[in-house]
């Protein structure tokens, strides 16, 4: 390859971008470049609903992007060249994000380090991509430089895909016992932790009895689901590569889910592109009748739930290994299995042979001691580890392992929260030890369950096992309340315990918007929290704040009928809390809760706050307690029981 056209240096200077949009080079000796760009920004989730080639996704490549890339801009630029910083590719695990940067006219991607999904795209999808910065200057010299010699250091098995033709052809052919996976690797024991143990058990043709990070594997998949946004493109590209005919190894713990465009019909901004929801809500109806997997799809215009909760009830058991079409698929792990997002080629393929390959994964482990603090939740936990363990690239594709004692403390619904989160550390999963109260929760949501059954498949890390993250103790008593300001998960500020508001730093924040649901918090526990601090407003004689929408949307049907059972719904209906059927809402900039205009102030308890996801408004992410005081006192404002337990014209007061 030879530098015909420009190079885009995505420098964390919006003016910056916008000279060279304009056609000047810049100068970036010195520059910063953006952190973690995200795949919401590479192509956002209204563009997705278009198609899946480049020639339709290109003109959408990085629009918006820091407010300064108009559509078309990088397409019509004549850039051939990407550039950018840590984690790139970080966020949701949409492969049409690759897709668009190839539709743009990018052939090369420069970046410091990758978001595993993106990468494992990047290699499906046949975009060339380097960590080594050198290659810009060796194409500014005028070198041709050897692009597949780029990928020399990739692990074996990426070459062997290669060979084969593709991802779906090499497993065809693994199926079929025409290709065996070689294991060129130690055999000798060692002690495992839990990601390990779980790929170990999974293996399949001669393989070693223990694995180490960096080894490259086949291993068997024992479920997982698709949604509306990529069951079309699965569908398809079986078609493609097998025929109308093609079936599935096992489509028994497979699943489809209506849950991402559930409220499309009624957002204005998605209302131009009804045709195109429409076709991807037949292709998914097309799959599910075809291969039989099990199917979620609304009912009356309702959603049985967000794929992720519903997964959690119904289909993961401990020791699994599950695979999905979404990066929140590593909510899973909190049920002690190895659940992570895939793009839709590697899901196509794993789910038409039952096997996907693996590259063993490093470990961090995070020891819990001592319990949380009234007022205080999982999402604190997180945005707490987000702060300062994700900007020093500590999670980083890793595996981050939860225990200890402190891990008992929680709810299993709280445990969720942390395994669900793991992705906005952009690391590859999290997974959580189990005990009895995990059975227990399982085995009340499944009526045939065996919970012997489930004891004998836990999983526990070895003694000795060996974390290349290292292991680090959190008292979970030291947490306090925490938000992340706009623009990023990881850019989170401790409450001031002083006064209960937070901290100074963040100043009196008026909000415009609460919002509590999405698949990180519209569990049941999170509706125990939002009721808390409801109910006590309501008997201090408060409700939501003039001028404040509160939206609580529930993560299953299941959650919803809890909801009801414990008198929720008459307090939410008494305070002002406007209800929402289970979806995912908001959160994917497709529902009740999304701002309007770019004044527009908004609390969340959803997962990720990138700029433009849910709203052009400012959003800050905090916990399900967070988000309903701040309902109720129209500021952002950090809650302990017995903070409105007082007279209504002081419940408010910081």
């Amino acid at each position: 390859m030879k530098l015909t056209g420009r190079i885009l240096h995505l420098v964390d200077d919006p003016t910056g971008l916008r000279a060279q949009l304009a056609g000047m080079t810049l100068d970036v000796s010195e520059a910063e470049y953006v952190y973690g760009v995200n795949t919401d920004a590479m192509i956002s989730g209204r563009a997705c609903t278009l198609g899946y080639t480049g020639e339709i996704l290109g003109p959408y490549f990085l629009e918006n992007f820091q407010e300064a890339v108009d559509k078309d801009g990088v397409a019509g630029g004549g850039f051939q060249v990407v550039v950018g910083g840590h984690a790139y590719g970080s966020g949701s695990s949409r492969e049409v994000a690759v897709v668009a940067h190839q539709g743009a006219g990018i052939e090369l991607i420069v970046a410091d380090s990758f978001q595993r999904i993106f990468q494992e795209n990047m290699v499906y999808s046949g975009m060339p991509f380097t960590t080594d910065r050198g290659v810009v200057e060796r194409l500014e010299r005028g070198e041709d430089i050897d692009i597949e010699g780029l990928f020399d250091e990739l692990p074996p098995f990426f070459q062997a895909v290669a060979r084969e033709g593709g991802l779906l052809a090499y497993g065809t052919r693994l199926l079929a016992g025409e290709v065996q996976p070689t294991y060129e690797i130690e055999r000798e024991a060692r002690p495992m932790n839990i990601a390990e143990k779980i790929i170990a058990s999974h293996l399949i043709g001669d393989g070693p009895s223990c694995v180490k990070p960096g080894d490259a594997v086949v291993a068997r998949v024992d479920g997982g689901y698709s949604h509306e946004f990529t069951s079309a493109q699965v569908h398809v590209f079986l078609e493609e590569e097998f025929g109308e005919d093609y079936s599935l190894k096992d489509p028994r713990k497979f699943a489809v889910f209506e849950d991402h465009l559930i409220y499309a019909d009624d957002v204005a901004k998605m209302r131009p592109f009804i045709d195109q929801i429409q076709t991807l809500r037949g292709l998914q109806v097309a799959f599910q009748r075809h291969t039989g997997v099990r199917d979620y799809s609304a009912k009356d215009g309702k959603s049985p739930g967000i794929c992720h909760q519903v997964a959690r009830e119904h289909i993961i058991e401990p020791g699994d290994f599950i695979q999905a079409t979404d990066s929140h698929t590593c909510m899973g792990g909190a049920s002690n299995s190895l659940a992570y997002g895939v793009g839709t080629t590697e899901y196509a393929a794993l789910v038409h042979s039952g096997f996907t390959l693996v590259k063993v994964p490093e470990s961090i482990r995070f020891e819990l001691t001592g319990a949380l603090r009234p007022g205080v939740a999982a999402k604190d936990v997180m945005l707490y580890i987000l702060l300062h363990f994700a900007k020093p690239q500590k999670t980083l594709n890793r595996v981050m392992e939860f225990g200890g004692p402190g891990l008992a403390s929680l709810s299993i619904d709280e445990r969720a929260t942390l395994a669900n989160m793991a992705t906005e550390c952009t690391a590859r999963t999290g997974v959580m030890e189990s005990d009895d109260a995990l059975l227990g929760w399982i085995a009340a949501r499944r009526p045939d369950a065996d919970l012997e059954a489930l004891r004998a498949a836990t999983v526990a890390p070895d003694p000795g096992a060996h974390y290349d993250g290292g292991v680090h103790t959190i008292d979970l008593a030291t947490i306090e309340p925490m938000v992340a300001t706009p623009g990023n998960p990881d850019e989170g500020v401790p409450s001031d315990p002083t006064n209960g508001a937070l901290i100074r730093e963040l100043g009196d924040v008026s909000i415009d918007i609460a919002y509590g649901g999405s698949c990180t918090a519209g569990k049941e526990d999170d509706l125990d929290m939002y009721a808390a601090v409801m109910a006590e407003a309501r008997d201090a004689g408060l409700r939501v704040a003039e001028g404040v929408d509160f939206f609580i949307q529930f993560g299953s049907a299941d959650v919803a009928k809890y909801a009801e059972s414990q008198g929720y719904l008459e307090v939410f209906r008494d305070t002002g809390v406007q209800m929402i059927h289970p979806g995912c809402g908001a959160c994917i900039g497709c529902g009740p809760g999304v701002s309007e205009t770019s004044e527009q102030v908004t609390v969340s308890a959803i997962n990720r706050n990138f700029q433009g996801r849910s709203g052009p408004g400012r959003l800050y992410l905090a916990s399900p307690l967070t988000v309903a005081a701040s309902a109720v006192t129209g500021r952002i404002t950090a809650w302990q029981p017995g903070r409105f337990a007082k007279s209504p014209s002081t419940a408010g007061a910081p």
